[in-house]
């Protein structure tokens, strides 16, 4: 799915941080808590999605490719293909962690696990 919007092409990165993230059933699963940039294409490696946790404690980090991200305007949240199943079981680590490596790491993992065709 890519990430659409009926009004423009680009976005600013303070609209996206903080939006919800929910399942095709409208579940809240989490939300965006930063984006991972690749300085060298000029593109967004995942999204960070916390989810998860009360009040920051025992929350999960988890990298979700972007264009599995689908915006719906009517309920401004972004919509996943994925269960909370699918979430709890899916790669997960600190922002830190999830960042090592220029982030290719958990970028990799991610692509497999939730099955989203590469764009490198």
């Amino acid at each position: 799915m890519a990430t659409t919007s009926t009004s423009a092409a680009a976005i600013r990165a303070k609209q996206v941080l903080g939006t919800s993230v929910r399942d095709p059933s409208g579940q809240k699963l989490g939300e965006v808590e930063d984006l991972a940039l690749d300085r060298m294409s000029s593109s967004i490696l995942f999204a960070i999605v916390g989810f998860g946790g009360f009040l920051g404690v025992g929350e999960k980090y988890h990298a979700i490719p972007w264009m599995a991200l689908d915006y719906d305007e009517e309920e401004n949240c972004y919509i996943v293909p994925f269960t909370r199943e699918q979430l709890k079981s899916a790669p997960a680590d600190s922002i830190d962690a999830l960042l090592e490596n220029g982030g290719v790491t958990y970028r990799d993992r991610a692509f497999e696990y939730f099955d989203v065709e590469r764009y490198w």
